[in-house]
């Protein structure tokens, strides 16, 4: 379940409904312990509920995605609510992944304060 290699994403975390399985990149032990509980919830219900795998990644600028696949002969796979669920974790939990990517910027990629640009530069 590890992508790291070549693909310009890191995992942070996932989960598998096909080996009943979560996994945590232990790069980012230094999460507090609630939001590595809150993370593990999410991989899980969404496997248990939708089937295939679902991880949480890095992009290389620092931004959190969320990616799932499937088997091919996964017939009880819900692509639909697939999609459904991603767009409704991505709207509860946007405050957890923008700090989630604050902290890969500054403590993965050891960006400054003023590489982040936290200001709105509306003028």
């Amino acid at each position: 379940m590890n992508r790291e290699a070549g693909e310009g994403k890191i995992v942070l975390c996932g989960a598998s409904a096909y080996e009943k399985k979560y996994y945590f990149n232990e790069k980012f032990a230094g999460l507090p312990a609630s939001v590595k509980e809150e993370l593990q919830i999410i991989c899980v219900l969404f496997t248990e509920e939708i089937g295939g795998v679902f991880m949480i990644e890095f992009e290389e600028d620092g931004n959190v995605s969320m990616h799932t696949e499937y088997a091919e002969d996964d017939f009880l796979y819900d692509e639909i609510g697939s999609g459904l669920l991603v767009n409704e974790i991505r709207r509860k939990r946007q405050e957890m992944f923008e700090s989630l990517s604050l902290y890969y910027r500054v403590f993965i990629l050891h960006e400054t304060i003023e590489e982040l640009d936290l200001t709105d530069n509306a003028t």
